[in-house]
């Protein structure tokens, strides 16, 4: 099996940001899990505001453009914050669940 060294390199690099995306969701301060999806949000506005060069289309084929480009480059934010509510709810469950455990104690 002949895999490309640039599929495997992007394959580990995924990897990373999703671990990583776990890892920053779970910790205690509720911000952290929320900074890769801002990154990536920061970066589709960069996208969107390099198109502002191109504007030989008409009006309504911009703001398409626009709405593709943002649609497209967001899906991975909305897979970063599909992960980060996973954790943060997980996080609640067992907060309330230690909170229960402490009070039969009791």
């Amino acid at each position: 099996m002949n895999v490309p060294v640039n599929l495997l390199v992007l394959l580990l690099v995924l990897i990373g940001i999703i671990v990583l995306q776990v890892y920053l969701s779970k910790a205690e301060n509720k911000r952290l899990g929320l900074i890769l999806p801002a990154i990536n949000v920061f970066f589709s506005i960069i996208v969107v505001l390099g198109m502002a060069f191109y504007g030989n289309e008409s009006f309504g084929q911009i703001v398409m453009m626009i709405l593709y480009v943002l649609f497209i480059y967001n899906i991975p934010t909305f897979i970063l914050l599909g992960i980060y509510f996973a954790c943060r709810e997980k996080r609640k469950k067992n907060k309330e669940i230690e909170k229960m455990n402490i009070q039969d104690l009791d």
